[in-house]
């Protein structure tokens, strides 16, 4: 694992990810140049986590932070944005596997000495009902016995809520007595992680008008708009999914088809031209 004495290595390197098989930190070299530019219809969501880390940053309290929502709509790109924005004034990211969550506790113990502010990403993070690892990281979040340092904060992103599935015979476990109602321990465990940060953010999937300007910010030099509107939305329906993530690989996939396009017509021309020479003489 990395000695938590070389601070060198972080004053050079700005984020790192997590190996299980060699369970050390590997630092990166080429990270994700997303930007806040980028992100398009989660302004409150921004504003709301940038205000957050800013604090932390400053050494102002902060909160651990929970993005939740639909898939594909820009919560795992807000995180890395903002590390973007802010990792020139000491933020460090490092990105852990919830499948590796029994190792938080040593990966942590490697930076709360560190000179550095650190973001430790969980993406996509979700338990099933036979899961244990959430359990280190609800230690991690309020400690134990040892004071959670405070130069680390955890944000994660989900498709759940309460991080884990939820199932009506929970509720059914449930009573009451006089009138006020005791959850079941399955609902208060379950809950119990995702209360644990203290900032929740929610991301939803936009309709087909935010979902059609998303499609504008990935390809502003586009004039037909209505060809390209109408071509983004039967890309949308064929995948079932109208979000950022569907925008930017119709971008992608209708570049691709417009570079081709611009391929044939050139390879038509010159073939056209070079019959026209041979006829000629």
């Amino acid at each position: 694992m990395s000695d938590p004495n070389a601070p060198t290595d972080w004053a050079v390197y700005k984020a790192a990810v997590w190996r299980k098989h060699s369970q050390s930190l590997r630092f990166v070299k080429n990270t994700d140049t997303i930007s806040l530019d980028d992100l398009v219809g989660i302004d409150t969501q921004t504003s709301q986590l940038l205000r957050n880390t800013h604090s932390f940053v400053n050494n102002h309290p902060a909160n651990h932070a929970l993005l939740w929502g639909a898939k594909g709509t820009g919560k795992s790109s807000l995180i890395k944005a903002i590390f973007n924005e802010l990792s020139s004034k000491g933020l460090r990211l490092i990105e852990m596997d919830k499948d590796d969550l029994a190792f938080f506790p040593d990966v942590v113990d490697t930076i709360r000495e560190q000179p550095f502010k650190f973001i430790i990403f969980c993406d996509d993070l979700s338990f099933d009902p036979q899961e244990t690892q959430y359990k280190h990281l609800k230690s991690v979040l309020e400690g134990s016995i040892e004071v959670p340092p405070d130069n680390v904060l955890i944000y994660a992103s989900s498709n759940r809520r309460l991080l884990m599935p939820q199932f009506m015979q929970d509720n059914l476990e449930s009573f009451s007595d006089q009138g006020e109602i005791h959850f079941s321990d399955t609902i208060e465990e379950k809950t119990s992680l995702a209360d644990r940060f203290g900032l929740w953010l929610s991301f939803y999937a936009p309709d087909t008008q935010s979902y059609l300007r998303l499609v504008d910010h990935y390809l502003p030099h586009e004039t037909d708009r209505h060809t390209l509107h109408i071509l983004a939305n039967r890309f949308a329906i064929a995948r079932g999914s109208k979000s950022g993530r569907t925008a930017k690989q119709f971008a992608i996939h209708y570049s691709q088809n417009q570079f081709l396009q611009s391929q044939q017509e050139h390879q038509q021309r010159t073939q056209k031209n070079h019959g026209k020479i041979n006829t000629d003489v």
